[in-house]
């Protein structure tokens, strides 16, 4: 079993910056793809992006692209995303996952463990 706890969330202005991390326990973190997805309200959750066990391969939503970046550091069982350029559309509650797949799935439903959420909102 592989309990995930993301932290790093708060409030900030358009165009700040946040780094979220996501700390894993109880299992062997560098077998897993590690992800991230978001959920605003009154919508369904969605893929942010993902990095591949190694951590050689990532893949991002358009959405996120060229602002976000996804990295991870098995010596310490933690996976980042680093989000620049936020805009308000980016609010919404952020997920940290993780998933016992060989490359770098973007489908939520593959995924076996998910964290409690840390909430991210960009004021404009």
């Amino acid at each position: 079993q592989v309990q995930l706890v993301e932290s790093g969330g708060g409030l900030v202005q358009a165009g700040g910056s946040l780094r979220l991390s996501c700390a894993a326990s109880g299992g062997t973190f560098s077998s897993y793809a590690m992800g991230w997805f978001r959920q605003a309200p009154g919508k369904e959750r969605e893929f942010v992006a993902v990095i591949r066990w190694s951590g050689d391969r990532t893949s991002y939503a358009d959405s996120v692209k060229g602002r976000f970046t996804i990295s991870r550091d098995n010596a310490k069982n933690t996976v980042y995303l680093q989000m620049n350029s936020l805009k308000p559309e980016d609010t919404a509650v952020y997920y940290c996952a993780a998933a016992k797949r060989y490359g770098v799935p973007a489908n939520a439903y593959v995924y076996d463990y998910w964290g409690q959420g840390t909430q991210v909102t960009a004021s404009s």
